[in-house]
């Protein structure tokens, strides 16, 4: 394993692979350099000499201003340097062109649906259309266990605490993520449950839901029935006969839709986890899949990058948009626009957001982008999709399974146990997490920078998620966890 990387030939920093020791002599390029002060894994030491107000440089660009003269060996991080971004910016179109190449076929296993679509589980959701009847999906999940029978695996119940109290935008999203979700063909089957007196009722939601086929989706108003466990349970099992018969079949990975997305990250994360995802991203768009990145706040810094990559104009003014529209959404808050990274991204040796965003958008690879989608928006395209979401976890990953991600492939540094509405691939950037918490990581890349080649690993990867779309359970699935959150930005009533 080698002990440093310097990323790009015009880079300033370079980054520690493990902790290096004071006074230890190391070479970089044709440059020998004596370490001053003990540099933690995933962290950045100058490689140069970085005078007050110059810009430190890593992945080849700025990722943010010296805040002080720094002098070649020393320990690059929060305290001597500071972010270089500013609040809204013109962008102007500087188009790339380079189409991936075809590769030949792949398959897995999924289901294919009457409506055509493919799923790649066959579970029974149970959606709230308000928090007020949690309490009851749970209890309704915990119950319906005994039903599992035949193709079904699993009956979930997806809680959350919206519905009602919302206003404008906030109570649309929420029913098109409820919507989203009912439609989503992970879900063999639905049940919809309702109180009767909220705000997004099941005769609001239909309207979001749009046609759907009754033996798949049955409704229950609580406040109309006189016990709704049992009316619930006598829905569930009639679901349970509908989908239990249901085979897996052999279906084209070019009908796959995979999500992105990175948390708890380290200065790892965007030398391998992150490269990694954007190498599997590659493969799947050269068979004819698709992939969606969101996490709009962590492409500030990095947007150019992304922006060059739409494949034409139109693309790339939605990508000016997207961007744009999240910062105004930060201003109208009166909140600081680059108040990131996390004190866990920090504390792995991530300094500003430059830094975080421009690790961040290595997973997506370098293919042009096909798509930019709202929040809540169906993805259409094949091809890369830029989809409008914060950086919270499950928020992000909620939105990327419902805008039609049979699968999250999710990097991180620091570790994190949380599931999604679909299976949520753990990727590790680094070994040490990988063999600490086994329980929770599905996938380790740290290997990258120990003795796997990327083509090899990425390759790994996209076995991987083949064998996952094809029913294998990823760890969250083992340990039955299974979350979800919709994006809040108004007024609670």
């Amino acid at each position: 394993m080698q002990n440093i990387i310097k990323i790009h030939p015009n880079d300033n920093v370079a980054v520690a692979l493990k902790t290096i020791e004071k006074e230890t002599i190391l070479t970089v390029g044709e440059d020998e350099i004596t370490i001053k002060e003990e540099i933690p894994q995933g962290h950045k030491f100058s490689i140069k000499e970085i005078k007050a107000n110059e810009a430190v440089i890593k992945y080849g660009f700025c990722i943010g201003n010296a805040k002080e003269d720094i002098s070649c060996g020393m320990w690059v991080h929060t305290h001597n340097m500071k972010t270089a971004l500013k609040d809204l910016l013109t962008y102007s179109y500087h188009p790339v062109k380079t189409e991936l190449k075809e590769s030949e076929h792949a398959y897995f296993q999924g289901y294919r649906r009457t409506n055509g679509k493919v799923g790649v589980r066959n579970e029974i959701f149970i959606i709230p259309t308000v928090g007020c009847v949690n309490d009851i999906a749970k209890a309704l999940e915990k119950k319906a266990q005994k039903f599992l029978q035949g193709s079904v695996e699993g009956v979930v119940a997806f809680t959350h605490s919206y519905g009602c109290s919302q206003m404008g935008e906030d109570q649309d999203n929420t029913r098109r993520i409820l919507a989203d979700l009912i439609n989503h063909p992970n879900a063999g089957a639905v049940l919809v449950l309702g109180l009767g007196c909220e705000n997004s009722n099941i005769e609001e939601l239909k309207k979001f839901i749009g046609s759907y086929e009754e033996k798949r989706v049955k409704f229950l108003v609580c406040q109309e029935v006189e016990d709704e466990i049992e009316e619930g349970m006598c829905l569930l099992k009639e679901l349970v006969t509908y989908v239990k018969e249901v085979k897996r079949e052999k279906i084209d990975a070019c009908e796959l839709v995979i999500g992105m997305k990175c948390g708890g990250s380290d200065g790892l994360s965007g030398i391998t986890a992150n490269p990694v995802v954007g190498a599997f991203s590659d493969i799947l768009i050269s068979k004819g899949g698709t992939t969606i990145l969101t996490e709009v706040p962590e492409m500030f810094g990095a947007e150019t990058l992304l922006m060059d990559r739409c494949a034409n104009k139109e693309l790339f003014e939605k990508t000016v948009n997207l961007i744009n529209d999240f910062k105004n959404y930060f201003k109208s808050h009166n909140q600081t626009i680059y108040e990131n990274p996390s004190p866990g991204n920090k504390k792995g040796g991530i300094s500003t957001l430059e830094d975080k965003s421009l690790g961040c958008t290595q997973k997506s690879g370098s293919a042009l982008v096909k798509g930019v989608l709202n929040y809540g928006e169906q993805v259409e395209s094949k091809g890369l999709n830029l989809l409008s979401a914060p950086g919270n976890d499950l928020v992000a990953a909620t939105a990327l399974a419902a805008s039609g991600a049979h699968i999250v492939l999710f990097t991180t540094g620091r570790g994190t146990p949380f599931a999604s509405p679909v299976p949520t691939v753990k990727i590790s950037s680094n070994s040490n997490l990988y063999h600490k918490k086994k329980n929770w990581i599905d996938f380790n890349a740290g290997e990258l920078i120990e003795q796997i080649p990327m083509e090899e690993l990425s390759m790994d990867l996209f076995q991987y998620v083949l064998e996952v779309a094809s029913g294998k359970k990823v760890k969250a699935e083992e340990a039955g966890f299974h979350d979800m959150a919709i994006f809040k930005q108004g007024v609670t009533l």
